[in-house]
């Protein structure tokens, strides 16, 4: 499993270089038994070798230009890299990109090669993963039965997940990193939306947009995400004994698949042996999502008005999606100012009720990943599989907090995420936590 800690002692060491790293994810990309073909739009195999040799030899001369010099990663289609067009998943837009987004710029400074742009949900609008258009690229952990990736950063952790990168940069409206990873057994991190630049990334939601890694360890996503916010790199070490944690109780407990709250509630238990103080704690704020979501909420008001100048195209969308956006034409802008205020007293409750706590922890999806079959089947089952991915990772953008979804299920059994949340602006110490709960699990 590539970990930014240990690829970064094997090229000081000389065991391996910039250049085999990407010919191994590159290999793994074109394996005919693998996803490869689904997981990525686009694949930049001979800019990704020019670009670990400049790696290579800046590195024997002694330059190391930050933690994850060198290393491959993968960009999900919606971000803006010069010279390349941005699809978002679709097959309406075409326009070439004249420069890199910050998030991507940020990241080619930092010595990152990007070895191709990751499929996803069409304009990232979905939570199930599927893409009519590209394919639906079939989670790892179930390729023979065809079990959904999670949405919308469905390429980026199928990508992830085998191998093709170190690093899968995504995009989190209402869970798109968090669900994917928790789907796919992969560790994901939302950030307080405001600390990482937004621009050249095609939008679903001016207001609840976030842009964060998906890696294998949240020491990793950490490292990503010091490159993308200009924070510092090293967290706070913490251990779980002395931590207090806020179980919700709620509705994000409700209807879980049982591997789901095994794994779950073994990971509290195991918690509170290593002398975490653990409490359930009711919190009613988060059984009104119904109000929150209202009529598309925030993402489908803001997807209406982005997606105007494409509006006489619809019959080139996938169904589901358009169907999403056309929603947004029916809210107002009384609804749209009430939307905020909702919001802000929400904080402002989540803020008051989580104070004393270290974290809120939940379950980042309450089921394992279905099939592909079972959300396809018709309107209503798609609907109702997205909005179970959804429900529990939305809550978290509305409250513009931060959120680490870490792997707490048994090997070699289905993906089981952990989400570890934060209020708006903790977003290290939140990190630090997320860490902590990863070693005593066992993860890292």
């Amino acid at each position: 499993m590539w970990t930014v800690a240990q690829l970064t002692r094997d090229l000081d060491a000389g065991r391996t270089s910039s250049r085999e790293m990407v010919e191994v994810a590159l290999a793994r990309i074109a394996a005919p038994d693998g996803e490869g073909k689904r997981a990525f739009m686009k694949v930049y195999a001979e800019a990704a070798r020019a670009e670990a040799d400049h790696c290579d030899r800046l590195r024997k001369a002694g330059v190391r230009r930050s933690p994850v010099d060198g290393l491959p990663i993968s960009l999900k289609d919606l971000f803006d890299v010069a010279g390349d067009v941005t699809r978002a998943g679709s097959k309406v837009l075409s326009k070439e990109a004249r420069e890199d987004a910050p998030s991507v710029a940020r990241l080619r400074a930092a010595g990152a090669v990007f070895i191709g742009r990751t499929n996803m949900v069409e304009f990232a609008f979905g939570g199930v993963g599927l893409n009519p258009h590209y394919g639906t690229p079939k989670n790892p952990w179930d390729r023979k039965t065809g079990r959904v990736p999670g949405g919308s950063t469905s390429g980026g952790a199928v990508a992830q997940a085998d191998g093709m990168c170190v690093m899968a940069l995504g995009s989190d409206t209402r869970g798109s990193i968090r669900g994917p990873s928790a789907l796919c057994g992969v560790t994901g991190w939302k950030p307080t939306a405001r600390r990482v630049p937004r621009e050249g990334a095609f939008p679903l939601s001016l207001t609840l947009d976030s842009i964060g890694p998906l890696a294998n360890s949240v020491a990793c996503c950490a490292a990503y995400d010091a490159v993308l916010s200009g924070e510092p790199y090293q967290l706070p070490t913490l251990d779980a004994k002395g931590l207090r944690l806020l179980v919700p109780r709620s509705s994000v407990l409700d209807g879980l698949d049982d591997a789901v709250s095994r794994a779950f509630h073994a990971a509290l238990t195991r918690f509170s042996k290593l002398g975490a103080r653990v409490e359930e704690v009711a919190v009613a704020a988060f059984d009104r999502q119904a109000d929150y979501f209202k009529g598309g909420g925030y993402a489908g008001a803001e997807a209406y008005y982005i997606h105007r100048p494409y509006l006489d195209r619809l019959e080139e969308y996938d169904e589901r999606v358009g169907k999403r956006i056309l929603l947004g034409k029916e809210f107002t802008a009384s609804d749209y100012i009430a939307l905020g205020d909702l919001r802000a007293a929400f904080m402002h409750e989540i803020e008051a009720l989580a104070a004393p706590y270290d974290a809120i922890v939940m379950p980042t999806v309450a089921c394992v990943a279905p099939t592909i079959a079972q959300t396809e089947a018709s309107m209503d089952d798609y609907v109702r599989w997205n909005m179970h991915i959804l429900r529990n990772p939305g809550l978290i953008n509305f409250l513009d907090g931060c959120a680490a979804s870490v792997p707490c299920h048994e090997p070699g059994s289905g993906p089981v995420g952990l989400m570890v949340c934060g209020t708006a602006g903790t977003d290290r110490h939140t990190l630090a936590v997320a860490a902590a709960l990863e070693r005593a699990l066992g993860r890292n």
